[in-house]
């Protein structure tokens, strides 16, 4: 009699060709899917992304199911769910008897240390894979960061471009240069075409999800619908071929930009997808890549874009890991000021704050410039706790895991980790908003004025993030020019930017 094995697949691990699935003998094995409420609530996730998980994972389970493997899946409601991975082990144990439990490599911290304990736990050997879906493993990244100084993203990039092939030319990058993204930085026009990423009814299983979701996680933040993401492999597929066709050529041109009522411009909305592993990253790549050889796509879209992918997706991923799990506690600026409430209700008179905030509560999604220049800006220039902030971003958003969430958040967005990821603070005076977006022209803040109860509470704010971080940051050769102006003015001009800092600060307590 064959060995048995029992192949637990995560909730971001929905891949045909997993390595787990790949070692087991389908004959044998038995797939163990588990829908866990700690996983739903260890942070109150948005009630969309709980819903997207779980119903793509009893899709993926189908699937699995109709290739011949026999799948043991517990939904959430099932009366004898233990509610966590390490009580669903347990329980699978005493129904199957498997001879050894293989599982690949979680993307948290906190479920390794969990997995880490099941050998002995349970008298069963673990055999823990790795998760080759990531083009640059944890021991390769650690090598690579070995004996570096500094660990930036476009030297990693580099690397990944030679490993990959990518917009290579034998040893040469297409175009002759590396990085295209100083032509990737341009102001949208509300009247330009904008395609829009496709949408999904939802199906019986779909709707199952949603009334349970509906029912048990009615207190969690956002709206639940209209639900529209894709759910499988091939809805994700359709999904690609929708952007690749109508917002690619000029993906890289707005990524940066933001309207009032535009919530999707250019953007792929991929990221998702590929975090719980309907796309694959490389493969979309390639494919991204071969528009630009057609002549369909031009050098600056496709290299942005392939950038966020091998560059920026798996330098966070490799990050993370090499870091943890002290990372999480680091706060270089001592910020302890709460979450303002408003990041709740989108109640603010701040036009771009609310204008993401309830995107974000209404889509669970919001582009890369939102995150960082808007909502992560605002924080860091209030100084507000940065894991506070990095909980809220765990949360709100469907793309959200930790490894590839936290230092997105924590050491770019809110510079707490002082340096070990972005090269200086991600700060900007409403100047930079209004450059990029259309939010100021309905603001009830004045974008213009610099001081005083009407002025866009980004003018000072800024500058009382510089002057109170001064003994930090001064010494950065990147914000030279900036403490150089600083330098500059005169002791009132100072003072009051400082105060209206102070005053528009205590109206959020």
């Amino acid at each position: 009699m064959p060995d048995t094995d029992l192949v637990l697949v995560l909730g971001d691990q929905l891949t045909p060709s997993l390595s787990s699935l790949e070692a087991a003998n389908k004959a044998s094995a038995r797939v163990l899917m588990v829908e866990v409420a700690e996983e739903a609530t260890y942070v109150r996730h948005h009630k969309k992304k709980i819903a997207f998980v779980f119903s793509a994972m009893r899709h993926f389970a189908a699937a699995l199911r109709s290739d011949g493997w026999m799948v043991d899946y517990v939904a959430l409601d099932d009366p004898e769910n233990s509610g966590s991975f390490t009580g669903e082990i347990a329980r699978a144990i005493d129904r199957h008897a498997p001879d050894r439990i293989i599982v690949v490599e979680p993307g948290e911290w906190r479920v390794r240390t969990a997995m880490d304990t099941w050998a002995e736990r349970f008298g069963i050997p673990v055999d823990t894979l790795e998760d080759d879906r990531f083009l640059c493993s944890r021991s390769d990244f650690a090598e690579w960061a070995k004996d570096r100084k500094q660990l930036r993203m476009e030297h990693f990039y580099r690397e990944m471009r030679r490993k990959t092939g990518l917009l290579m030319d034998s040893d040469t990058p297409v175009g002759g240069r590396w990085n295209f993204d100083t032509e990737n930085r341009k102001r949208a026009d509300p009247d330009l075409f904008m395609p829009a990423p496709a949408r999904f009814d939802p199906d019986a299983t779909t709707r199952a999800v949603l009334a349970l979701v509906s029912e048990r996680f009615a207190d969690h933040f956002g709206d639940l619908e209209p639900f529209w993401f894709a759910v499988t492999a091939e809805q994700a597929q359709v999904a690609l071929d929708r952007f690749i066709e109508t917002a690619l050529p000029f993906f890289g041109d707005y990524q940066d930009a933001m309207l009032e009522n535009e919530r999707f411009l250019y953007h792929a909305v991929l990221s998702a997808y590929i975090n719980v592993g309907l796309l694959d990253p490389l493969a979309i790549c390639r494919r991204v890549e071969a528009e630009y050889r057609a002549g369909r796509a031009p050098l600056n879209a496709v290299e942005g874009f392939i950038r966020q992918i091998i560059g920026w997706r798996e330098f966070v991923r490799g990050l993370y890991w090499l870091k943890m799990p002290g990372y999480v506690e680091l706060n270089t600026f001592g910020a302890d000021r709460p979450l303002p409430v408003f990041y709740w209700t989108g109640d603010t008179g701040m036009a771009c704050l609310k204008a993401a905030i309830d995107q974000t509560k209404e889509e669970a999604y919001a582009h890369h410039i939102q995150r960082l220049m808007v909502t992560g800006n605002f924080a860091m220039l209030a100084g507000v706790d940065p894991k506070a902030v990095h909980e809220w971003y765990l949360m709100v958003y469907a793309d959200a895991y930790e490894w590839v969430e936290l230092p997105n958040t924590l050491g770019m967005s809110q510079f707490a980790d002082g340096g070990i990821l972005a090269s200086k603070p991600y700060a900007a005076s409403g100047n930079y908003i209004n450059k990029m977006s259309d939010y100021c022209g309905a603001c009830r803040y004045d974008v213009k004025q610099k001081i005083g109860k009407d002025a866009c509470p980004f003018n000072p704010l800024y500058w009382d993030f510089l002057a109170r971080n001064e003994r930090i940051l001064r010494g950065n050769p990147r914000l030279a020019q900036i403490y150089r102006t600083w330098d500059r003015m005169s002791a009132e001009k100072k003072q009051a930017y400082r105060e209206s800092a102070a005053d528009f600060l205590d109206t959020l307590s």
